[in-house]
């Protein structure tokens, strides 16, 4: 039976939660393989795993109870590797790496920020600060709505400029947000966003963090921004351990994404 990797975690880690059990219909019990001074959350994987809801929130329980004693390097969903055997051959490979990223987010977790315009606003924003759209849509408006071809012009115009203004705004926001972090990954752009950004932050620093997050809202009135956390430091933990043949990015994300 193949096995399923939660996360991973120094062998000096608390012992598990008594009972403690994952994904799976019934749930798996989780156990510990412990190596080279390292220790991996696994249970064993069901065949037909799928990304639904009670597994995703499976997932996260495991790594929400392992985290709550001490620093986990969280898995993504869909982590698995062909045996137990596999999975400890993996910490032996790789542990300087992880024991390097245990040290480095001890005590951090992190926040994805996801940001969008809000339509009506960045129109206008638009409108006020680009003549050229502006007087081609008066024209526009003084010949009774304009030819075909200029108000293919205009609807042309008028994207090009929301496109800068997406490109311009995502960076205004990961500005704003960056000095109370102690990291920032951008992650893969998503349809209806123009920023998808995860950003590390300290434990004793979260209501800073979020608190950075409101003023933000403040000064880009015409944006809308989604803050997600505190999750595990998903999107810290590269490359993850065990990805099965067929998978990118050891599966489906349960967090930042």
């Amino acid at each position: 039976m193949n096995t399923y990797v939660y996360g991973i975690t120094a062998a000096s880690h608390p012992p598990l939660p008594e009972g403690l059990a994952g994904i799976g219909d019934p749930p798996r019990p989780v156990r510990v393989l412990k190596e080279s001074g390292l220790a991996a959350v696994v249970s064993d994987a069901p065949e037909d795993l799928r990304p639904k809801r009670r597994e995703l929130l499976a997932h996260q329980n495991v790594l929400g109870e392992v985290g709550a004693d001490g620093c986990v390097l969280p898995m993504r969903f869909g982590s698995v590797a062909p045996d137990d055997r596999a999975v400890t051959g993996v910490l032996a490979e790789r542990a300087e790496h992880y024991k390097e990223r245990l040290g480095a987010l001890d005590g951090r977790v992190e926040y994805n920020i996801k940001a969008h315009h809000v339509e009506e606003a960045v129109l206008h924003q638009v409108m006020a600060e680009n003549p050229e759209i502006r007087a081609l849509a008066e024209a526009n408006r003084k010949s009774g709505g304009g030819s075909y071809e200029s108000k293919i012009q205009l609807g042309e115009m008028v994207a090009s400029a929301v496109k800068a203004k997406e490109s311009e705004d995502a960076g205004a926001l990961e500005r704003l947000l960056e000095p109370v972090a102690d990291a920032v990954s951008v992650g893969p752009e998503s349809t209806g966003w123009l920023a998808n950004l995860s950003f590390l932050v300290e434990r004793s620093s979260a209501e800073e963090f979020l608190a950075a997050a409101e003023r933000a809202r403040r000064e880009l009135p015409h944006l809308e921004v989604r803050v997600n956390g505190p999750l595990p430091p998903y999107s810290f933990v590269e490359p993850g351990p065990a990805q099965p043949a067929g998978t990118a990015a050891g599966g489906v994300d349960t967090g930042a994404g």
